[in-house]
C-alpha cells in the first residue's frame, strides 16, 4: 500500500520517521522524529500503519517547517548573498572550489576541470 504525504509517495513498509527525512529536502532523520514524538507517533511505526488522521497530521505539521523550494531558495540566497559581498566563502563558491576548508591539491579536480572549460565558453 502506497501512502501519500504533500504529494510524496511512500512505500508501505517503510519506517515513518526514515520515510519522511528521505522524501522531504531539509528534513533530517532528528527533525522527523521530533515530528513522530509531538503527534505522538511510533518512530517505528511503519507507513502503511498509519491511519489517514495520522496523515493529515504529519502534512499539517510539515507545513510549519523549511523544506522543499523555500529551503532550496533560502540556501540558494544564502550563497548569493555571500558572492555579493565578496567574503572568502563566496569567492569560493564562484569558482567551484571547496568552501570549507578542505585541501585542493589532491582532490576537487574535477570541479576546476569543469570550471575551467565553463570559463572559456
Amino acid at each position: 500500500m502506497v501512502t501519500n504525504i504533500m504529494g510524496k509517495s511512500f512505500r508501505g513498509n517503510q519506517l515513518v520517521s526514515i520515510g519522511l527525512a528521505s522524501k522531504f529536502y531539509a528534513l533530517g532523520i532528528n527533525n522527523a522524529i521530533k515530528i513522530c514524538s509531538k503527534l505522538g507517533i511510533y518512530p517505528q511505526k511503519r507507513m502503511h500503519q498509519l491511519d489517514e488522521q495520522d496523515v493529515l497530521s504529519i502534512a499539517k505539521e510539515l507545513t510549519t517547517y523549511t523544506i522543499e523550494n523555500e529551503a532550496r531558495n533560502e540556501l540558494r540566497a544564502n550563497i548569493t548573498l555571500k558572492r555579493t559581498i565578496g567574503s572568502y566563502a563566496g569567492r569560493r563558491h564562484a569558482l567551484s572550489l571547496p568552501v570549507r576548508g578542505q585541501s585542493t591539491r589532491n582532490n576537487a579536480k574535477t570541479a576546476k576541470k569543469l570550471n575551467r572549460l565553463e570559463r572559456r565558453g
